[in-house]
């Protein structure tokens, strides 16, 4: 005779158990890795940095190696790594949770709203070989714009009040994705660039509208360190001063549209 191995053993129980032990584990696990970034969390109110929590709610740091020798990037991270509390140019409209801010300032460089920016890394964006993407279409060698278009050389730049900001001196490609990021616009204060995204070209106009900023506030554009390059950094302020002008330009774009 052969025994009976599973004599008063319930499979079915057992796998059930199993499943249930692995689905709690699982949603643990989801939780820890889902607080590598944006935390710890502070209160909206008083700015007191929330608690960490225990092993079971709080991610251990990993460690990412970069490439091109980058160094590493370990998250989550303290809040003296970068992530220290900013005092913002505003205040907020009532004295309650969830309450609006109000710009004090200058909102499109003080980075209030949608102009706000992240501390992204001082280096430009690499492609696969370790060369920065994104650069002057006249210093990348073997790229050029196609017959059936206009390179947009000289063509005006309007702001949404109609005025001129300055001139198209330049595009700006990204070699990987083989596109526009940017133009470049003669002005003012020396070339700027602004986000092509942004942008309206006129071809039986032979213009650009760009109505995010007026014209007199391009000039408030943050420049680049470099001429044929831009970092991961700079990108963030640039798109962060057009974004925010999309509700900051005007003083009626803050008003409610009903």
């Amino acid at each position: 005779m052969h025994p009976n191995v599973t004599a008063g053993i319930d499979v079915a129980l057992l796998v059930f158990y199993a499943f249930v032990l692995f689905f709690i584990s699982l949603v643990f696990y989801l939780r820890r890795e889902d607080r590598r970034e944006g935390y710890p969390l502070e209160d909206e109110m008083s700015g007191r940095v929330d608690t960490l929590g225990g092993v079971l709610s709080t991610a251990s740091p990993k460690f990412f190696k970069l490439p091109f020798g980058h160094g590493t990037v370990t998250a989550p991270v303290g809040r003296t790594e970068g992530r220290e509390p900013v005092n913002i140019a505003a205040r907020r409209f009532e004295n309650h949770g969830g309450s609006p801010y109000i710009p004090t300032g200058n909102p499109l460089a003080d980075g209030v709203g949608p102009a706000a920016w992240a501390n992204r890394a001082k280096r430009p964006d690499l492609d696969m070989e370790g060369h920065p993407r994104i650069v002057p279409l006249s210093t990348a060698t073997g790229f050029s714009v196609a017959r059936e278009d206009s390179d947009l050389a000289g063509w005006p730049v309007v702001g949404a009040d109609g005025a001129v900001a300055g001139h198209v001196s330049d595009l700006w490609i990204d070699k990987a994705d083989r596109l526009v990021r940017y133009i470049q616009i003669a002005g003012e204060g020396g070339p700027l660039l602004a986000p092509i995204m942004m942008a309206s070209v006129q071809r039986s106009r032979r213009r650009v509208v760009i109505d995010a900023l007026n014209a007199a506030q391009f000039a408030g554009v943050p420049r680049l360190e470099a001429t044929d390059q831009i970092t991961l950094y700079e990108e963030e302020r640039v798109q962060a001063y057009f974004g925010g002008g999309y509700l900051y330009a005007n003083a009626e774009r803050q008003e409610p549209i009903l």
